[in-house]
């Protein structure tokens, strides 16, 4: 498929339009993600809306890296109280008497 041919969608970040290849079963995701960038982004230039597009996107992906980063850990955590419960559950109903 040629860059001509390629399915796209439109986005809009800090007021600015970009397009970008998508294949039409994801562009809900990318317009969702795209919100979310826009949204991040749009709280680092209203703190500072002197600071540059770059430099606030720059910012907006180490914030959302650090929140995605964050719950891994937070799910990596939930599952491994998920395990040790598991484990002494199966520990209780092997130690349970039989009738």
């Amino acid at each position: 498929m040629t860059d001509a041919t390629r399915p796209t969608t439109e986005i809009t970040l800090l007021g600015r339009g970009y397009v970008i290849a998508c294949p039409p079963e994801e562009q809900d995701k990318l317009e969702r993600a795209a919100r979310y960038l826009d949204r991040a982004m749009s709280g680092i230039h209203s703190q500072n809306n002197l600071m540059g597009t770059e430099r606030i996107a720059i910012m907006a992906a180490l914030n959302i890296a650090h929140e995605l980063l964050e719950a891994l850990d937070a799910q990596r955590a939930g599952e491994s109280n998920l395990d040790a419960l598991s484990t002494r559950l199966e520990r209780a109903l092997v130690d349970t008497p039989q009738r």
